[in-house]
């Protein structure tokens, strides 16, 4: 059964939300804790989300940016703010849909059925799914998956960009610039430390996998992905 998560502060539109789509045959899972909306939607692992944009702590533009270093999964704003600011924040933050409150449930599940479509259904079959390989290095950037001979690691949205822009450049340098735009649309409000924690994950995943020395930091331009273990072959 497909699931449908609902971050909804308001528990009477959540609730009739959440009766109304059940009736479709979806199973639905409203988020109760605002703080850890991260940790519920990894434990769910929705096939597409209903974000409020007004919400305790952080808003639904904060938590569509966590979702999608993550999860590529369809992501509806549906929001009491009609400006149309409002909606271009949300589809620059990671949205793909919009909804103004009041709304009607009709266009509301028209509007999940046309999302679930595009994602995974009828409009999805002809979509050919990328896959980037090196090697014994395969890489597949819409399951958000890297394999290694016969060894299969989850990556996050962020560790899936910078292995994609390392092995898209290889051998070339795949520059830090670069990396901080794919990885950030508004460079201005990033630490480049941030870079360099991710990488550092990625170096570890890389190890996990069995690849050791597998990335290259080149002073003053960016990093190079090496491909160690044909050398450890030989």
């Amino acid at each position: 059964m497909e699931k449908i998560m609902i971050v909804e502060d308001d528990m009477k539109i959540a609730e009739y939300l959440s009766m109304y789509i059940e009736k479709y045959g979806y199973e639905v899972i409203i988020a109760k804790d605002f703080e850890n909306i991260m940790a519920t939607f990894r434990d769910v692992e929705p096939n597409l989300l209903l974000l409020d944009i007004n919400l305790p702590s952080y808003d639904g533009y904060y938590w569509c940016r966590q979702i999608r270093k993550e999860s590529i999964c369809p992501v509806i704003f549906i929001s009491a703010r009609t400006g149309e600011m409002d909606q271009v924040m949300a589809i620059e933050n990671g949205g793909d849909d919009f909804i103004t409150k009041p709304f009607h449930p009709d266009i509301v599940m028209a509007k999940i059925r046309s999302q679930m479509r595009r994602a995974y259904g009828e409009y999805a079959t002809n979509y050919k799914e990328r896959v980037i390989i090196q090697g014994d290095l395969t890489l597949y950037p819409e399951r958000l998956e890297i394999q290694f001979r016969n060894k299969v690691a989850s990556l996050t949205k962020n560790e899936t960009d910078i292995i994609e822009s390392l092995l898209e450049r290889y051998p070339r340098v795949a520059g830090r610039q670069d990396l901080l735009a794919k990885l950030w649309d508004d460079q201005a409000y990033v630490d480049e430390n941030t870079l360099n924690v991710n990488i550092a994950r990625v170096r570890k995943k890389f190890q996990e996998l069995g690849m050791n020395d597998a990335i290259e930091t080149v002073r003053g331009a960016g990093y190079r992905l090496r491909i160690t273990w044909e050398e450890e072959k030989a």
